[in-house]
Order: C-alpha cells, then structure tokens, then sequence
C-alpha cells in the first residue's frame, strides 16, 4: 500500500502523464506524483528500470531497438555451424561416464506378492498333503510364505498361501498349471491377490 522505489523508476521512465484513458495508469501517476517530496525517503533500492519484473525475462529497457528484419536471427541453431573441438570432446566425455554410471547400477527387479486360494475336492481331502504338494513345487524366482486353512462351507476348507515371486521369471499361468496337476488333492486355484512390491 506504501509506494516505493520501483515506483519512482517507473514514474521516471513514464516522464508525462498517461492519457484519460488509461485512467488506472492516470490514477497511478498522479498518486506517485503526490509523493514528489518524499520520493527519497520511499522503502526500497531504487535500479535501474530493467531489473523490476521477472527473474527469467531478460532486461531490454535499456538496449536500442532495431528496426532490421529478424531474418538474420537463427532460433534454433543451424546445422552449418561447427561444433568447437573443445566443446564436441567435452560433450564426448560426458557421454561415455553417463554411459559407465548407467551400466554400473544395478537392474531393479519387478516382484509381485500373490495370495492364492487352493481349493479341495471335498472335506475329506487331506489338507496337511495339499499344502506338502503346492509347497513342493520349486522355481527360480518363486518363494512361498506363510499360509492359512480359510473355511468355505460344509466343513470344507480352502488352503490360502502367500508367495514372491520375480515377474520376470514366475508367472500365475505356470502356478497355476503346477498346483492343478496335484488332481488328487486339488479342484482349483484362483489368485486372491495380486500386488505389485
């Protein structure tokens, strides 16, 4: 609400009054106006026009203008131009460590944690030999966790057991096709849960 030295520059550099109308730039200029006797005691450094505004837009209130064609201004470099030797071996150099830093770092391995339901035939299946069977089945990439004996109905139980598995190397199909090949003890599996880690 106090006016301060930014003002007085711009006051300086607008030197007369703004037309009628442009009456918020008129109301503007006469009320610093009215600040002529105190304008040094004002808050503030006071700089050169240029550098009130934006950080990023760069200072032209002091360059002449030119009035020439802007054909001769390049905006997005041309080919012809030579790459300095300095700055192509710099440019080379920095390549070849960004290569070196990439290859050095270890490749992340996608795992995903999978709940599965295994289903019995009937109540009278051996539920201890089912989980022996699921837990026999061994694959690079695979590694079980703990599991639980989940009620269905009519005295029949599910097995529901955790796994990790590497994405890359274990898919749901392959369990999938490994567990159901126990016929014996097993009617079906179906994935509970499928989270990414």
């Amino acid at each position: 609400y106090v006016p301060s030295q930014a003002d007085i520059a711009v006051f300086e550099a607008v030197g007369a009054p703004p037309p009628a109308d442009l009456f918020h730039a008129l109301r503007w200029y006469n009320h610093i106006k009215s600040y002529e006797k105190q304008k040094a005691s004002l808050p503030g450094v006071k700089k050169a026009l240029g550098k009130y505004g934006p950080a990023d837009v760069e200072d032209t209130t002091g360059a002449a203008t030119d009035n020439k064609d802007d054909d001769d201004i390049d905006l997005f470099g041309s080919d012809d131009e030579e790459e300095s030797e300095e700055a192509k071996k710099l440019r080379e150099e920095r390549l070849a460590q960004y290569e070196s830093k990439k290859s050095k770092k270890p490749a992340v391995v996608a795992k995903s944690s999978i709940l599965l339901d295994v289903k019995p035939w009937d109540d009278e299946t051996d539920m201890a030999k089912l989980e022996e069977c699921v837990r026999s089945i061994q694959a690079d990439g695979l590694v079980w966790g703990s599991s639980k004996l989940v009620p269905v109905g009519y005295g029949i139980k599910k097995l529901q057991i955790q796994c990790v598995v590497e994405d890359d190397k274990v898919g749901t199909d392959m369990l999938e096709e490994k567990i159901t090949a126990f016929e014996d003890y097993v009617q079906s599996m179906d994935v509970a849960a499928f989270n990414k880690i």
